[in-house]
Formats: C-alpha cells, sequence, structure tokens
C-alpha cells in the first residue's frame, strides 16, 4: 500500500507547544518522536511504501555526522520503504548520509530520493508531490499534494496538504491520531471533500 505524510520535524524543539503554525502538544521531542513512530506503525507495513514530502527532522547537533546517526535511527524505527522529496529543512548532506547507509527491505532499499517531487497516479488522477505548494493554473485530474506550510491550507482545491500538522485533516470522517501517514483512501477523502467545500463557497 502507498501513504503520504510531510513536515515530521523529528528532534525539532521549537515546535513544541500549541502555536497556529504546528500545533504539538508535546513536553519533549522524546514524546513527540514516539509518538510519530508508534502511530506511523500502526498503519504502516514493513512492505508498504510511504511518501514523505520534505522536513524529515531538525537537528542541530555537532558534529553534524551525530546529528544525521540519531535521524537515521529514527527512521529504521519506522514501518515501509521511504521515498524522500527534499524540503526546506531537509539538507543535501543528510540525503547523502541516509544514501551511504541505505539497506534492503525486502527487495527493494529502504530510502528513495527526489531533490524536487514525484508524479504518481491513483484512481484516474495525477498527483504531483512537491514539499512548496505548486500554483498549476486550470488543470484537470491533476492533484498536487504537498507539506511546507503547517496548519494551513492553500486556499485552492486542487492544493491538499498532507502535513502531520495539516488541517485538512478535518475534511476526514476519522482523522487519523498525530503523525500517522494518510492512505490512498483519506487522499481521496481530503480531495473530494475539499472540493465539496469549495463549491459551496461559489
Amino acid at each position: 500500500m502507498q501513504f503520504f505524510t510531510a513536515d515530521t520535524h523529528f528532534f525539532h524543539e521549537r515546535l513544541l507547544g500549541i502555536s497556529e503554525f504546528a500545533p504539538r502538544p508535546f513536553l519533549t521531542v522524546e514524546d513527540m518522536n514516539d509518538t510519530i513512530i508508534e502511530n506511523w506503525n500502526r498503519r504502516v507495513g514493513k512492505d508498504d511504501v510511504v511518501y514523505h514530502l520534505g522536513d524529515i527532522a531538525i537537528l542541530h547537533t555537532r558534529p553534524e555526522k551525530d546529528a544525521y546517526q540519531r535521524i537515521f535511527e529514527v527512521l529504521k524505527k519506522l514501518n515501509g520503504r521511504l521515498i524522500l522529496i527534499k524540503g526546506n529543512h531537509d539538507s543535501r548532506n543528510l540525503f547523502k548520509y541516509l544514501e551511504k547507509h541505505n539497506y534492503s527491505v525486502g527487495n527493494h532499499l529502504k530510502f528513495e530520493f527526489h531533490d524536487v517531487g514525484v508524479l504518481i497516479k491513483m484512481n484516474h488522477r495525477q498527483y504531483y508531490m512537491t514539499h512548496y505548494p505548486m500554483m498549476m493554473g486550470i488543470v484537470k485530474q491533476i492533484i498536487n499534494l504537498h507539506g511546507h506550510i503547517h496548519h494551513y491550507s492553500v486556499p485552492i482545491k486542487e492544493n491538499i496538504n498532507v502535513g502531520v500538522d495539516t488541517p485538512e485533516a478535518d475534511y476526514l470522517k476519522h482523522k487519523p491520531p498525530f503523525g500517522t501517514p494518510f492512505s490512498q483512501q483519506e487522499i481521496e477523502e481530503m480531495v473530494a471533500q475539499k472540493q465539496i467545500d469549495f463549491a459551496k463557497r461559489q
């Protein structure tokens, strides 16, 4: 199965607490990390694929390789293969470290890397997956899945924020626990409900 997420921001202490930008009511980054890992693994199986649309972690430990090692140890705890799309907080050096330490999960490598984005097809639609929201103009059957803006929503019906802080999870009948990657069915539900929402506004 395929799943989708963004903006996990593992280890990012400045996001702890309640804010309009990224409401994360945790006392420590360890609590936040463990909650994401637990909720992720409750849904994602070892053979599943998760598209992570950027901003994996923020950790300023020195030397850098120690930070990368700690991030790598967290990512190893996550079920599934990770298709990593580079976010503004993901350095090339982190990607190089993960690539150097990549390992097999079944017949595939744990990590796959993309600098800009990935295009896939699901249920007769094309999904452009990027970190930053895209302004695509007038399009048919094309949806932009993105992260970056945390607890905000792009006022365009074809843009769906899949980050862990997204307010667009409110379109779902059953909102998954914090940090849970979204399933294909949930993505399609968000797309449909956002289109209905926008139709009501006209």
